[in-house]
């Protein structure tokens, strides 16, 4: 959808959550790593099945219920650093005193206000993607704010959560889960509902990105920081879009979903003009006998049912695009998956994919269906479709109510799709094997913000403006300060972090096998004069495909060491006298086309200023 919206008139509020991965040693209730496994190296794993659990007034949430209704077997895999704690086999530790500090810091970033006592409660998650069926967290902070160019933007809580499984399979059976994510220490930032437009949402994420960058203690890489983005309009309803991984799809996300609640309260208005109704699902099982439709042929032959549903008043709503290449059709789609159906197939597409017009007619005779009707069909396991049914139709029932409050998730372009109902209160309640917490920000530092960072690279090491923006706001950004700390040139350490690194990267060397303690070698040898600057890129290289190995072996087997100032003379005298017609003939013009053939006789061996100094000074004796 292309539309421009004016979103002052249609009352546009947003707000965000941002989860962050802080980059601690032990998880937040166990002392176990944070370091991510490949599934492979999983050594056992175990199954659980789970269930929604009343919270402390007897309610039950709706979220949970409805994620309940779908039976399925969750498998864990676990490894050699699993422990009891994340098999919900023990109670879990106290809170980590390293993720707590951390947090700490990042509300002084947002003049937020610590809690008296932190405690930690348990939110309810039956998802699989806790072994507990919950997950823990703690208020630790509140009030402060952000500045965006179109005015602050409050921050009302801060959270210190313990991370979900990784989802590593998905099967009609169950879900299969990692635990090595599981429990790592996890800040949650939400702000107020004072974003008005999609580019002061994505504003707003990038402020607060950087600030977490800013303390150097949270984890990076994909998959490590997730947005949840709250969109409404006046006409509306409340929507919580999960999992934007990438910040710059937050204004996209915003500006579909006011695109895709304006749809929807147009329907609305439609089918009030049309006096809409739904009506009770029917078995049209009958209709279909000896179809020719693939799918529905398919359900059919393996014992299943045919179940539609009379939509009154929607002919032409059902398909209309809501989103891009989304339309109603597609939601009412989404909520009969979620009960195990493939989708739906409903009039306004009809006949298609195998479907006659015949079939067609029966099918609207079968549910009394008037040509002003549209009609929806799931074929599928005689149970599954009858659920599946009854899911199109509460969703398609919400529509003569406009917006539907709901938690949806975010699609790879942009879109959206239904996950569940928005959680209420019931879903929360303490935790009672944690002890409660004092936090004490007393003893904990204000961290230089990235943007102060870039200044004072550039006024302190002379880095040009884009290097050092590169370095401040790149991974490496510590291993830098610290290099430059013990003496390293800080141009040499900067470009060897962020350009070198990225040149090789491309070149399709696994650059992510270097480790900071190689990086650490290679900065040593080169500051020591045991490697000229101008081999780093093979040294790195070779190191890559060796990783177990230490870099000052590596650099002497391949005969990557610094020569000495004696052998780089003797080499470019060879170079020169090679070339003595020429350097008569040109003099110091032939210098460039000489230098790279230096260059390439001391493979490395040489830093490029020596070799110039010497082949300027042969030449001169010659000219």
């Amino acid at each position: 959808m292309t539309a421009a919206y004016d979103y002052e008139a249609l009352g546009l509020v947003a707000g965000l959550e941002i989860h962050q991965q802080l980059d601690t040693a032990t998880k937040l209730f166990c002392n176990c790593p944070t370091t991510l496994r490949e599934p492979e190296e999983a050594t056992h794993q175990f199954t659980r099945y789970l269930h929604p659990t009343r919270s402390e007034l007897g309610e039950l949430d709706d979220a949970a219920v409805e994620e309940s209704k779908v039976e399925r077997e969750f498998t864990y895999l676990a490894y050699d650093t699993t422990c009891l704690v994340e098999a919900d086999d023990e109670p879990p530790h106290r809170l980590d005193e390293e993720a707590l500090e951390t947090v700490l810091e990042i509300a002084q970033l947002m003049d937020m206000t610590p809690v008296d006592q932190a405690n930690v409660m348990r939110k309810i998650v039956v998802d699989g993607s806790n072994t507990s069926g919950f997950q823990r967290s703690t208020l630790v902070a509140t009030g402060g704010a952000i500045e965006t160019s179109d005015g602050p933007v409050s921050i009302e809580d801060m959270m210190l959560e313990e991370e979900s499984a990784q989802r590593v399979e998905e099967t009609d059976a169950g879900v299969t889960y990692s635990l090595d994510r599981l429990g790592i220490p996890l800040v949650e930032i939400g702000t107020g509902p004072d974003i008005r437009s999609p580019e002061q949402a994505q504003e707003a994420a990038e402020r607060i990105g950087m600030l977490l960058r800013s303390t150097g203690k949270v984890k990076r890489g994909l998959g490590t920081i997730r947005q949840d983005v709250n969109v409404s309009i006046a006409e509306g309803a409340r929507v919580e879009i999960k999992g934007v991984q990438s910040l710059d799809d937050i204004a996209d996300i915003v500006r579909t979903e006011v695109g895709r609640q304006a749809e929807l309260v147009e329907i609305q208005d439609e089918l009030e003009a049309r006096d809409g109704a739904v009506h009770e699902p029917r078995d049209v099982t009958g209709v279909f006998e000896g179809t020719d439709s693939g799918v529905i042929a398919g359900a059919l032959n393996d014992g299943g049912s045919v179940f539609g549903v009379r939509l009154e008043g929607f002919d032409g709503l059902v398909g209309r695009e809501i989103a891009p290449d989304r339309r109603l059709g597609t939601e009412l789609s989404d909520h009969a998956k979620r009960h195990g159906a493939g989708g739906i197939f409903h009039t306004d597409e009809l006949p298609a994919y195998g479907v006659t017009d015949d079939e067609v007619s029966s099918l609207r005779e079968a549910v009394d269906a008037s040509p002003d009707d549209a009609v929806a069909i799931v074929a599928a396991d005689s149970a599954v479709a009858s659920s599946a049914i009854e899911a199109v139709a509460e969703r398609a029932k919400t529509a003569l109510d406009g917006v539907p409050e709901e938690t949806r998730g975010a699609n790879q372009d942009g879109t959206t799709r239904y996950l569940r109902p928005l959680p209420g209160a019931a879903r929360m309640y303490p935790e009672t094997d944690v002890p409660p917490v004092e936090p004490d920000p007393s003893d904990v530092a204000v961290p230089e913000l990235l943007t102060e960072k870039v200044d004072r690279y550039q006024a302190d090491f002379d880095l040009d403006a884009g290097l050092a923006e590169q370095v401040a706001y790149g991974r490496r950004m510590p291993l830098f300060e610290s290099a430059v700390e013990d003496g390293i040139d800080p141009t040499f350490a900067a470009t060897t972090l962020e350009s070198t690194l990225t040149e090789l990267r491309r070149d399709d060397v696994p650059v992510e096998n270097l480790t900071r303690g190689h990086l650490e070698q290679v900065f040593g040898m080169a500051d020591g004069g045991d490697l000229a600057r101008e081999g780093v890129p093979d040294l790195l290289s070779a190191l890559a495909a060796e990783p177990d190995r230490d870099a000052a072996t590596v650099a002497e087997e391949a005969g990557l060491g610094s020569a000495a100032e004696d052998d780089v003379r003797e080499a470019v005298i060879e170079v020169v006298e090679r070339n003595e017609s020429q350097v008569e003939a040109e003099g110091m013009a032939a210098f460039s086309g000489l230098m790279g053939e230096c260059m390439g006789a001391l493979r490395g061996k040489a830093d490029g200023d020596l070799v110039s100094q010497i082949l300027r000074e042969e030449i001169q004796k010659r000219a």
